[in-house]
């Protein structure tokens, strides 16, 4: 039977050294997993060791993107190699950004339960988001999931119509989005 503090400080362990290969200080990783500085202060190794509470654990799993399982029981070299793949891929102030800024408590659980998603934010989808913030405004309007859903399919869409601008469609690329761009213009 495994011994429950070797278990704890393998996997504090295991923590500390997937936030320092995403990049992240003690303030960011405490302000993405929603955690005090105190805690994430214990878990990185600068402050007395403690026995982790599950909710914690979660927390941590959670902003860096894998399970609570595969935190406790995959070895560190399986862990390491999706870090750098789930680094935002646009660059994390813009990220960074979203997280001080997001207010609208709609956006901030959105945020909680979607760090993954939040990820893949371009840079433009992110002030896009944060301009919308309000009670009255769009994002509380039409559901912040729905409207990062709409952001998500316009990525895919702009990268198949690069895609398919670069062969012998494109032609009928263009005059395709030549009538659908006649339909949205108001009458002259």
């Amino acid at each position: 039977m495994a011994d429950p503090k070797t278990d704890n400080r393998d996997v504090m362990a295991k923590i500390a050294r997937l936030v320092r290969e995403r990049g992240w200080n003690m303030e960011e990783f405490a302000r993405i997993a929603r955690l005090n500085r105190n805690t994430v202060r214990t878990i990185l190794g600068e402050g007395e060791a403690r026995k982790l509470r599950i909710a914690t654990v979660g927390a941590c799993s959670k902003a860096l993107g894998v399970s609570v399982n595969e935190l406790r029981t995959l070895p560190l070299e399986r862990l390491l190699p999706r870090m750098s793949d789930s680094h935002p891929t646009h660059g994390g102030e813009a990220l960074r950004k979203l997280y001080d800024q997001a207010w609208q408590p709609e956006l901030v659980a959105w945020l909680e339960r979607n760090a993954e998603r939040a990820r893949k934010l371009m840079p433009e989808e992110i002030e896009e988001i944060l301009t919308l913030q309000g009670p009255e405004g769009p994002l509380s309007a039409y559901g912040v999931d729905a409207f990062v859903g709409r952001l998500e399919r316009r990525r895919k869409l702009i990268r198949e119509v690069i895609a398919v601008a670069g062969t012998e469609f494109l032609d009928l690329l263009e005059q395709l989005v030549g009538l659908l761009h006649e339909k949205i213009q108001p009458s002259r």
